[in-house]
């Protein structure tokens, strides 16, 4: 029953993305009717085979922060929500999110577990990367699920290129905290050309390989999308946990180095320069405070929040409350606030988002001290890959909102979890490993 459930949430993962990115509502909803169906499993494992019904005690920062949002959300229901049908709607969202959580916590609890989840992490990133590549490259052929048309920047099967963007950014980030974990971490520093080739023989043979190759796809997809925050906010959130890391790293692997600087010479620089990286870097020069409407949202936003800060207007009414406070028509329609801090204070209020800003820095911090106290390597890697994504979605919540989308919203949580887990899980015979 074990093996089947933790087979089941990495169906679920792999799923997540492919009806629409989980954006829209049927979407949600039918995903959130799979994970219900798994955790009725989990219910009968519990009932019949003695597995523990509740989660760990370290689950319950990320347990709270959400069951805080479901009970601010069923409040609205019944009080503030301009727009009850969306509060119930990010009620479920919520609502599967906790589950989703209570999973991960009870089935994802050795390092060995922890490994393979970041596997199918990255299978499904590479899946996603070949998809939305083949249908950017094939700008004739309508994409086989929905039937959407590319527009010159590749979507795969989410609805807009910066979710896309973000989702990947995000896997490439436990992509390469998986690949750091992997290197060898014996520090000799003279080493004959004998043991120099069988190392280096080594690592072709390994599933290092595999992973690099994997990783390389995921970047060239990314690329693609042409989304100027997602690739630089993941650029400089590599570089930033890089720097940190040279200093607090404990017993770093050798080859860590030169493992980061090849992220940028080989990815950004050599495959950026077949793939076009230069259209990403047009849309950023071209990119001006008068052709950019978002800060204007943003502006037109505060009174929003100024009007409603303890609640706010209700769980995923933006859309609804928003048109009341435009000062004029600007570059259209605003279903979202392009900036999820600011929609998350407009919809749920200044306490609860305060709050979920507490949890991510909290993760944050729990992955800066497992790099620079725990020993094993699974634990420090993952760590310094879950840094890597948490630094580059608080980038790119400035400027977009990419947790409104299902499938990222789900896959930042999973970060989330493996940032606690990486940090709680006890070092044991199974978890010590040398790579």
């Amino acid at each position: 029953m074990n093996r089947l459930i933790f087979f089941l949430l990495c169906v679920i993962i792999f799923v997540l993305p492919l009806p629409l990115g989980s954006y829209r509502p049927w979407a949600i909803m039918s995903v959130g009717i799979l994970i219900t169906t798994i955790f009725f499993f989990h219910l009968l494992n519990s009932l019949f085979y003695d597995k523990p019904l509740y989660p760990p005690r370290y689950s319950w920062p990320v347990m709270a922060a959400l069951l805080l949002v479901v009970s601010v959300c069923t409040v609205q229901i019944f009080s503030v929500s301009i727009d009850v049908y969306q509060t119930k709607q990010m009620l479920l969202k919520t609502t599967f999110m906790v589950i989703f959580c209570w999973l991960l916590f009870s089935y994802c609890n050795t390092a060995e577990l922890i490994k393979k989840l970041i596997f199918i992490v990255v299978f499904t990133g590479v899946f996603q990367a070949l998809y939305a590549s083949y249908l950017n490259l094939s700008p004739a052929i309508l994409s086989p699920i929905f039937s959407y048309q590319e527009t010159g920047r590749a979507i795969g099967t989410f609805t807009y290129a910066n979710f896309l963007a973000n989702f990947l950014a995000l896997i490439l980030s436990l992509g390469i905290g998986l690949l750091i974990s992997e290197l060898n971490r014996n520090n000799k520093v003279n080493l004959t050309l004998k043991q120099t080739l069988r190392n280096y023989s080594a690592v072709l043979l390994s599933s290092k390989i595999i992973l690099r190759v994997s990783l390389i796809i995921i970047i060239v997809a990314l690329i693609l999308t042409r989304s100027r925050m997602g690739n630089s906010a993941f650029f400089i959130a590599l570089m930033a946990v890089s720097l940190l890391a040279l200093f607090i790293y404990n017993n770093k692997p050798r080859s860590f180095k030169l493992m980061i600087v090849s992220f940028f010479i080989i990815d950004l620089i050599l495959i950026g320069a077949l793939f076009d990286v230069d259209k990403v870097k047009q849309r950023l020069v071209e990119t001006s405070i008068h052709s950019e409407t978002r800060d204007e949202v943003v502006r037109d936003s505060i009174p929003l929040i100024i009007d409603k800060p303890l609640l706010g207007s209700g769980g995923g009414t933006f859309y609804t409350a928003f048109p009341a406070y435009q000062s004029g028509p600007y570059s259209g329609y605003y279903d979202n606030a392009h900036n999820d801090y600011i929609q998350f204070a407009v919809e749920l209020g200044l306490p609860t988002t305060a709050i979920l800003g507490a949890l991510v820095l909290y993760c944050l911090l729990l992955c800066i001290s497992t790099m620079q106290k725990r020993k094993t390597s699974l634990f420090q890697g993952v760590a310094f890959g879950c840094a890597i994504a948490i630094v580059a979605m608080l980038l790119h919540s400035l400027v977009d909102y990419s947790l409104q989308a299902g499938a990222n919203s789900m896959l930042f949580i999973l970060v989330l979890c493996i940032a606690i887990l990486s940090n709680k899980l006890p070092a044991n015979i199974n978890s010590r490993q040398s790579f």
